[in-house]
């Protein structure tokens, strides 16, 4: 029986996934071959040698040691697209309230208890809190991944001038966007031309800080500001200098920090982007399914740490083998199954930066001693036999 372990509380849409006679789920779970995760830090944890996979449900994860994973031959999962409407449904009520100041109004309205004329004290003192439209305004998209895509289609029905920048897009997200989305050469290209900017890449070396005084100092007067992607994409203090300056008319984040609180111009939600019923129900689906099909059919797919790699189940004996993304790999698998006389039925093959993962199967019972010998070619991180697959 596999051993899943959960760090946080996950939906149960998504345990229920698993298998009972075939699996041991929960947070009391000791040695697991694998964990779900959401928000947990995992940083300083120490993993066992048995340990196959951690499934993220969620997108970012920043909480795991990724790195450190692929090295050990432990693959990671996210679950993109899961909440991308939940998130694209607060990034259009950010729009909102980034235009409007109906989060002061409000906390205003609550002081009028108790006037003799509260409907009199509201005309009177409505206008300090006016805003503008959104309507005919441009909104520059940075990233437009599955959220990102979902953020422009929406402000484009809603009558917005939509560009979007995304050095990364893959075919299929472009296919899903709008053709009314115009396409921006650079990010300045975004800040130049933008009354509201909205951001939606990962936090990465390159990503952090990205809005930081010199690229403010780029953008429009009274840019509107929307970050419901990670904190670190944002110099708080350059931020809060831009605002006072008026160079910035609101800045909304779902990523509260000490820098960011109680200042006039910042708006701080705490971190309610996936934070709905069908968000939390979808991602844990999505992340369950990853672990199982990866458990018991050796394939990957959504790993951030190493490629998407597959083969159909077809009954025969599987050998999963993680390794360097070197040369001369594949040459090595294959020779040490041929010097056995084996024939290899299927073979699949890919790579990810510094790290690679073959995945073959064969019709015969796997030969006694081959995972020793796998193990033994330089590069070789983890081999692992799915029985039957």
């Amino acid at each position: 029986m596999k051993k899943i372990k959960l760090l946080n509380k996950i939906a149960k849409v998504g345990t229920d996934v698993f298998n009972t006679d075939l699996y041991e789920v929960g947070a009391a779970v000791e040695n697991p071959d694998a964990i779900m995760v959401r928000s947990g830090i995992m940083h300083d944890m120490t993993f066992g040698p048995e340990l196959l996979a951690i499934s993220r449900a969620g997108a970012g994860v920043n909480n795991i040691p990724v790195e450190r994973c692929a090295k050990e031959g432990i693959v990671v999962f996210n679950t993109p697209g899961a909440n991308a409407n939940g998130v694209k449904e607060l990034a259009i009520a950010a729009l909102m309230l980034a235009s409007r100041d109906v989060v002061g109004g409000i906390k205003w309205a609550s002081t009028l208890k108790g006037e003799d004329n509260v409907a009199k004290a509201v005309e009177g003192g409505k206008s300090k809190f006016a805003g503008c439209e959104i309507l005919g305004k441009t909104l520059g998209v940075i990233g437009l991944g599955a959220i990102g895509g979902l953020v422009a289609n929406s402000a484009r029905s809603l009558g917005m001038n939509v560009i979007g920048c995304d050095p990364y897009l893959t075919v299929n997200a472009a296919w899903s966007l709008s053709r009314a989305i115009q396409h921006a050469d650079s990010y300045d290209e975004i800040y130049a031309k933008s009354d509201y900017i909205t951001l939606h890449v990962p936090a990465t070396k390159t990503t952090k800080g990205m809005i930081n005084k010199e690229t403010l100092a780029k953008m429009k007067d009274g840019v509107r500001i929307i970050n419901l992607a990670r904190a670190d994409l944002v110099d708080a203090e350059a931020m809060k200098e831009a605002i006072a300056a008026g160079k910035v008319a609101a800045y909304v984040t779902d990523f509260p920090t000490e820098a960011t609180l109680d200042v006039p111009g910042i708006i701080n939600i705490p971190h309610l982007g996936a934070s709905t019923e069908e968000s939390e129900d979808n991602c844990a689906i999505m992340a369950a399914q990853e672990l199982v099909d990866f458990i018991e059919n050796g394939n990957i797919k959504n790993s951030v740490n190493y490629p998407s790699v597959a083969l159909a189940p077809s009954g025969g004996n599987r050998v999963c083998i993680m390794h360097l993304n070197v040369a001369n790999m594949i040459s090595q698998i294959a020779g040490a199954f041929a010097k056995k006389g084996i024939n290899i039925a299927h073979f699949a093959n890919g790579s990810k930066g510094d790290y690679a993962y073959t995945l073959l199967e064969i019709d015969v019972d796997v030969p006694e001693g081959i995972a020793d010998e796998l193990l033994a070619i330089e590069g070789v991180i983890r081999v692992r036999t799915i029985i039957g697959a």
